[in-house]
């Protein structure tokens, strides 16, 4: 018998990511179609993750993509039975092609916020949705943005975490000042070190890993790591938290990472500051 929370084992003929325009089956009730819409922020491009038990007949996908990629949703909406899209978080490279796949198949849209919903209700924080065969538990995870939310997927006593960006599958997560905050973070990721043990992590960009936690452990370290390097930076420049701007805070602490990266380090370091000037 097949062991439904185990990553799939893969030959040389399987797709590994990125595999754009494949759907590549990572666990034997979850499937991910890679959009082909890389960049800075994207990384390989938007995992729009696509879920079934065995033998069910309908699926839900998770974050349809960004906009104006029209094979991407016609290779969604060509999958059988498409029952329910969920939403992780409202930034436009998982929502823009919320109304294409609406209108291709008809299955209701939920989000935590309604503005991206479609004939559906806001997402409730521990809502269980049973639906395609699998038992789908809605978690509260903002801090990358105020909405964020991850997906806990349950079958027979198997479990995997769809985490959207709040856990990425390589390098680590902006904290879009905006709405998110790094206190919400941190507190999101102890929810997810507790409520995803024994998971597979399905994140929105990067490869999927077989086991979340360590993974959510490793990005709490780094998060304490940059905050002790940013307050050190601080002392040497002999400013506060809430004096300091942002850009110089960069320019120092990530004075070794790539310049093109320096505006997403700088909304990240923006909010790292907030959450230092809540503790002087």
């Amino acid at each position: 018998m097949t062991d439904p929370g185990a990553p799939v084992s893969e030959s040389p003929a399987e797709p590994t990511h990125p595999a754009y325009g494949q759907l590549r089956q990572v666990t034997p009730y979850a499937s991910v179609l890679l959009c082909d819409n890389a960049g800075v922020m994207e990384l390989d491009g938007t995992n729009t993750w696509i879920l079934r038990a065995p033998g069910c007949k309908e699926c839900v996908v998770v974050d349809p993509g960004p906009p104006r990629h029209k094979k991407h949703v016609k290779a969604l909406a060509a999958q059988p039975g498409v029952a329910l899209t969920l939403i992780t978080h409202r930034h436009f490279d998982h929502t823009g092609a919320i109304d294409a796949l609406h209108k291709r198949t008809g299955a209701p849209t939920r989000a935590r916020l309604r503005e991206h919903c479609r004939d559906g209700a806001p997402l409730r924080d521990r809502e269980v949705i049973d639906v395609a065969g699998l038992r789908i538990t809605v978690l509260y995870t903002p801090g990358h943005t105020g909405d964020s939310v991850s997906f806990l997927v349950e079958l027979d006593g198997h479990r995997a975490m769809i985490t959207g960006d709040t856990i990425l599958g390589t390098g680590t997560t902006v904290i879009d000042p905006s709405d998110g905050s790094l206190r919400d973070y941190m507190g999101s990721l102890n929810r997810l070190i507790v409520d995803g043990a024994e998971a597979v992590l399905l994140p929105a960009h990067g490869p999927d890993h077989p086991r979340l936690e360590p993974v959510a452990r490793f990005y709490k370290a780094h998060r304490e790591e940059r905050l002790d390097q940013i307050q050190g930076a601080l002392d040497e420049m002999g400013i506060s938290a809430r004096k300091a701007k942002p850009m110089k805070v960069v320019r120092k602490v990530y004075a070794d990472v790539d310049k093109k990266l320096w505006p997403a380090a700088r909304m990240s370091v923006k909010a790292q500051l907030e959450y230092l000037r809540e503790h002087e």
